[in-house]
């Protein structure tokens, strides 16, 4: 069982997003996590990870890559990175300076990308989902090559 799903969501004045109960779930079954981190991600938004892959996904940066793209991985998503933990409601705390950076003012749109979580503000959403529809009607058989 992995993240999935698209839910139309908002973030309060305080920065508080609530993380979708069957996300939750996820994190604590799947991953033994009660923890998020949250970072930002290359196409205008931020990522969420169980605090257990985060941990992965830096350790293995650390042992397996280098170059410029690592060193841009560190900077741009490693460097930002915070740790998030839940709230009574289910929700998490994201710093001024993530919201800033993604945009996120009211209306957001948090989807399940399989071992992360993505969010969005509405506008970026819509960015993201024309740019995956264009990358998909160039490259057609993509979906019946992986059974979509």
């Amino acid at each position: 069982m992995n993240f999935s799903g698209e839910f139309n969501n908002s973030i309060d004045p305080k920065g508080r997003v609530s993380i979708p109960a069957k996300f939750r779930d996820v994190l604590k079954d799947v991953y033994g996590d009660e923890q998020l981190v949250v970072a930002k991600n290359s196409e205008g938004g931020l990522t969420a990870y169980p605090a257990s892959q985060w941990h992965k996904n830096v350790e293995n940066l650390r042992n397996n890559v280098s170059g410029g793209a690592a060193r841009a991985t560190l900077r741009l998503v490693v460097a930002s990175a915070v740790e998030c933990t839940f709230d009574k409601q289910g929700r998490v705390q994201v710093p001024p300076s993530l919201r800033s950076y993604a945009a996120l003012e009211k209306e957001i749109v948090i989807l399940g990308v399989f071992d992360k979580i993505e969010i969005y503000s509405h506008i970026q959403h819509s960015a993201v989902m024309n740019s995956a529809r264009q990358v998909l009607r160039e490259n057609p058989d993509f979906l019946d090559e992986h059974g979509f």
